[in-house]
């Protein structure tokens, strides 16, 4: 239903299929953020824990959160990028744009966008290692 709301919002920038990935990926996203999370007394969950079955664990990890942190810690790591590097890593992954075409709004050469590519990814591995919370 959202591709026919949304298809006059495609411009054409990028593959439609790259357009396609992006709106399903921020339906989940929307989806994921309507569901309220389980809500549990921290009474309830110590008295019911001998009557209810296995004791739940406080310290479970919460992987809605660690996702959030790592998206957020992935966005920093992109933003600190030499600008260069950055713009040819978004245009290619998260974008979705090959090589030639890159190469052309940028006025450079396919070699150049893929070695600028590369290197943006290598430098990314160290910035989001370095931001990583122990």
């Amino acid at each position: 239903m959202q591709l026919f709301r949304k298809i006059a919002t495609f411009r054409g920038e990028s593959a439609f299929s790259t357009w396609l990935h992006r709106l399903t990926v921020n339906v989940v996203l929307m989806h994921l953020r309507k569901k309220a999370p389980d809500q549990v007394s921290i009474d309830e969950t110590v008295e019911g824990a001998e009557e209810t079955g296995p004791p739940r664990e406080l310290e479970d990890v919460d992987l809605r959160l660690t996702g959030s942190i790592d998206r957020v810690n992935l966005e920093r790591s992109i933003s600190r990028l030499p600008a260069g590097y950055r713009t040819i890593f978004i245009l290619h992954d998260i974008e979705g744009f090959e090589h030639n075409e890159i190469a052309k709004m940028l006025g450079c050469s396919i070699g150049n966008s893929k070695s600028q590519l590369h290197k943006a990814r290598m430098r990314l591995r160290d910035l989001v290692v370095g931001n990583a919370q122990p």
